[in-house]
C-alpha cells in the first residue's frame, strides 16, 4: 500500500472511476510505469490519455516497451490479406493504444512524452518521437532507471483467483516488483499502484501471486474483454530450419535453456522436439545438413545429438510457443528448488531419496520474467493440469536474466550447462553483434535482454552464447550479406564474441584470435560475398596474404541448402509452420504468393517483368481469389491484382520450385 496516499485497496469497476481515482491522487505530473507487452491495461491507459490529451495542464510521462499493436490494413494485395486476417486474429474491437497511433504521426502533445526501453520490432522506425524518447537500457538496469526518473504511478494487467480474491501478475513479473523497491530504496514514496483485472489473462500461482492490497487500487472495467494480444506464428524457411537444426547440436542433455522469439527459435525448438521424440529422423536430417556435424568441435565439447535422458530447465525471460512444445514432449522437465543446499546434494551425486522427492513434489522446470505467443498459447497456460502449473514459476527479472543479486550461488548450480539462444541482424567479421539498430542511429527494437545472457554466459564456467543469424538480407531486391566486415552501430561488442551460427554452419569465436574469427565467420557467409570479406581482412592485415577458401565454402548457396531439405520438407518432416499456425489453409497459400511477389517485384526490373508474366496467368485457385476479395475483379486495378496473385500462387505451387 502506498504510504500518505490511500489507506486501504479501493475497488472500481469502470475505467472512469480508475482515471479519477489516478488524477485525484497524484501529482501534476504523471511519471507512470506501465509493463510490456500484454500486461499493459490498453483500455485504462486509452482512458487516461483521452483525459489528459485534453487538458494542458497535467504533464504525463508514461515509461515502457514492448507497445503491441496489430498490423494495420495498408493498400493493394497486402491490404486485402491482412484486413480480414486482423479483425479475426486481435478482434474487430482491440483497442489499440491511443498513444502508439499518435507516436506513428508524430502527433504526440507536447505535454505527453512516452519513452520506451523496447520498441515493437520495426514498428516505430520512421517515429520522431519515438526515435527521440528510445532509452537504451538492459533489461535488468530498467527498475533503477525508473526510480532514477521519480516513477509516482505504476499500472498494470493482472488476473485473479476468483475462490480467494488474490491477484497474480500472470504475464509480467519482470519489473513491477524490482521497480517499487527501487524507487522506494531511493528515498521516494512508494509509488501507487493500480491493477486492471482481465478474466481472460490466465492464472499463474507461486511467486507471481500478490494479495489484493499489494494494489492502491483494482479496477474490473465491465465486459466484454478484448482478446490478448496474439502473435501470429510465421512461416519456418529453409534458412530457418538448417539454423534451428544447427543450434539444437549444441544443447547438452541436463542442461539450461533459454530462447527468444520468432521463426529461428521456433525452428530450434522443433528441431529440439525432434531430436527427442524422433531421433533417428533427427540424425538423417542433420546427415543431409552436414555429414560431419557429429565431428564437429564444438558439437563435441559443448552439445550432443542423443535425446533427453534427463530434461532441459527453461530460464528465459520470455516463456512462449517453443517451450510449450518443449514442455509437451518432453524436453524441459529437469526441475529446480531455491534450496541451494538441495542443489549441490543434486550436482555432487549425494542427493538421497527424500531430496529427490522433494525436487519432484516442489521443483519447477521453467521459469520466465513475461509471457507472450498465440492464442492456443494462452488457452494452453489457461488449461494447464495443477502439477504442470506448479512446475512454471514467473519471476522477477532481476533473477532471471542474471545472477547476481539473488542468490548466485544458487543459481549457478541450477543454471548448468546453459545454452543462451539469440538472433541478430548482422555479425562482423571479428564478432561483434548488430541486434537492434542501423547505423543512422535508428532503433528497430531494443538490446533488451540479449546483452545480459550473452554476458551471463561468459560469466557461467559451462554455459555457451549463440547468436544466430540469416547469412542474407534482401536489400531493395538485391541480396546482401549478413556478415559485416564493419557495421556502425554494435549491440554486443566484439569482445564477448561466442558462437554464431548461420544456415551454413557454426563459427565457434570464444577464445580465439582475430584471424581465426574471419575465417570462421567467412565459412558460414553466402558464397557470393566471400571473396569481398577475405579481400577486406587481408587489407585490414587480420588475414594472411596466401588464404585460400575450403572447397566446400561454395555450396553456400540458397539452392544448394533447399536440395538438402527439400526430402524432408515434402515428406513433412520439416513443416512451413512447426508449432501451429494461426492463418487458415488459404492463408497459408496466400502468405507464400504473396512473399513471393514481394521480392519478384522489388526492383522496378523485376516488377515490370513479374508484371508482364502475369499478365497471361489465370487463376484456378478460386478459394484463394474469394478470401483476397478478387473473385471478381471489376476495375482495371482490381484485375491487375488478381493476375499479379494469381501468378503468385502459380509460382509457389508445391513442386514449381519457389514454394520456400
Amino acid at each position: 500500500m502506498s504510504a500518505n496516499i490511500v489507506a486501504m485497496t479501493v475497488l472500481l469497476e469502470s475505467l472512469d472511476d480508475a482515471v479519477d481515482f489516478i488524477l485525484q491522487h497524484s501529482p501534476a505530473t504523471l511519471r507512470m510505469g506501465a509493463p510490456l507487452g500484454i500486461g499493459k491495461p490498453h483500455r485504462l491507459l486509452n482512458a487516461l490519455y483521452a483525459r489528459i490529451e485534453a487538458d494542458a495542464s497535467r504533464r504525463w510521462h508514461l515509461y515502457t516497451a514492448l507497445s503491441l499493436d496489430p498490423p494495420a490494413g495498408g493498400k493493394g494485395l497486402e491490404g486485402r490479406f491482412v484486413g480480414p486476417f486482423a479483425e479475426r486474429h486481435f478482434g474487430a474491437g482491440f483497442p489499440r493504444l491511443a498513444y502508439v497511433q499518435a507516436m506513428k504521426r508524430d502527433a504526440l502533445p507536447a505535454h505527453i512524452q512516452v519513452e520506451e526501453f523496447y520498441m515493437q520490432s520495426g514498428g516505430l522506425m520512421n517515429s520522431a518521437q519515438a526515435q527521440r524518447g528510445y532509452a537504451s537500457l538492459n533489461y535488468t538496469h530498467v527498475a533503477r532507471a525508473l526510480g532514477e526518473r521519480g516513477v509516482n504511478i505504476i499500472v498494470q494487467k493482472v488476473a485473479r483467483e476468483p475462490a480467494s480474491g488474490r491477484l497474480s501478475l500472470s504475464c509480467n513479473t519482470d519489473l513491477t516488483q524490482d521497480a517499487v523497491e527501487a524507487i522506494v530504496a531511493r528515498g521516494l514514496p512508494r509509488p501507487l499502484l493500480v491493477a486492471e483485472i482481465d478474466p481472460l489473462l490466465p492464472w499463474i500461482g507461486g511467486s507471481a501471486v500478490v494479495e489484493a492490497d499489494y494494489f492502491d487500487a483494482v479496477v474490473t472495467p465491465p465486459g466484454p474483454y478484448p482478446q490478448l494480444f496474439g502473435l501470429p506464428r510465421q512461416p519456418v524457411s529453409d534458412t530457418d530450419y538448417a539454423i534451428g537444426l544447427y543450434a539444437s547440436t549444441l544443447v547438452r542433455d541436463g542442461g539450461t535453456l533459454q530462447i527468444g522469439i520468432g521463426a529461428l527459435a521456433d525452428a530450434l525448438c522443433h528441431a529440439l522436439a525432434l531430436r527427442h521424440t524422433d531421433n533417428g529422423t533427427y540424425r538423417r536430417v542433420l546427415a543431409a545438413l552436414d555429414p560431419d556435424i557429429e565431428r564437429h568441435p564444438t558439437v563435441i565439447a559443448s552439445g550432443g545429438l542423443e535425446p533427453f535422458a534427463a530434461g532441459l530447465y527453461g530460464c528465459s525471460e520470455m516463456i512462449n510457443e517453443g517451450f510449450k512444445r518443449l514442455v509437451e514432449t518432453g524436453v524441459i522437465r529437469r526441475k529446480v528448488v531455491d534450496d541451494e543446499l538441495l542443489m549441490r546434494r543434486i550436482a555432487d551425486g549425494t542427493a538421497n531419496l527424500g531430496d529427490q522427492a522433494r525436487l519432484e513434489r516442489d521443483g519447477e522446470y521453467l521459469h520466465g520474467a513475461f509471457y507472450l505467443g498465440s492464442p492456443e498459447f494462452y488457452q494452453w497456460l489457461r488449461q494447464l493440469p495443477d502439477d504442470q502449473r506448479r512446475a512454471i514459476g514467473m519471476r522477477r527479472i532481476s533473477e532471471v536474466n542474471q545472477l547476481y543479486g539473488s542468490n548466485e550461488n544458487l543459481e549457478r548450480l541450477q543454471r548448468r550447462d546453459a545454452r543462451f539462444f539469440n538472433s541478430c541482424m548482422m555479425a562482423t567479421a571479428l564478432g561483434a553483434a548488430v541486434s537492434d539498430g542501423l547505423e543512422d542511429g535508428r532503433i528497430v527494437s531494443g538490446v533488451g535482454g540479449q546483452y545480459n545472457f550473452v554476458a551471463m554466459a561468459h560469466a557461467l564456467d559451462d554455459a555457451r552464447s549463440v547468436l544466430m543469424f540469416r547469412a542474407v538480407r534482401d536489400d531493395a531486391g538485391r541480396p546482401q550479406s549478413n556478415v559485416r566486415w564493419n557495421y556502425g552501430h554494435t549491440t554486443i561488442p566484439r569482445h564477448l564474441r561466442d558462437i554464431y551460427i548461420s544456415e551454413y554452419g557454426i563459427a565457434d569465436l570464444h577464445g580465439r584470435c582475430d584471424e581465426d574469427c574471419v575465417t570462421a565467420m567467412a565459412a558460414i557467409t553466402d558464397t557470393r560475398f566471400q571473396s569481398e570479406l577475405l579481400d577486406t581482412a587481408r587489407r585490414s592485415k587480420k588475414l594472411r596474404g596466401d588464404f585460400a577458401a575450403a572447397p566446400r565454402w561454395r555450396e553456400n548457396t540458397p539452392p544448394h541448402l533447399s536440395a538438402k531439405l527439400a526430402a524432408f520438407r515434402r515428406d513433412g518432416t520439416l513443416p512451413d509452420y512447426p508449432l501451429g499456425s494461426d492463418f487458415t489453409g488459404v492463408e497459408q497459400r496466400l502468405v507464400k504468393a504473396l512473399g513471393w511477389l514481394k521480392a519478384s517485384t522489388a526492383t522496378p526490373r523485376t516488377k515490370l517483368g513479374t508484371v508482364l508474366r502475369a499478365l497471361s496467368t489465370s487463376s484456378d485457385d478460386a478459394e484463394a481469389m474469394q478470401r483476397m476479395g478478387l473473385a471478381s475483379p471489376a476495375r482495371f486495378g482490381e484485375r491487375l491484382e488478381a493476375k499479379l496473385l494469381a501468378f503468385g500462387l502459380r509460382e509457389t505451387r508445391p513442386g514449381r520450385g519457389n514454394a520456400q
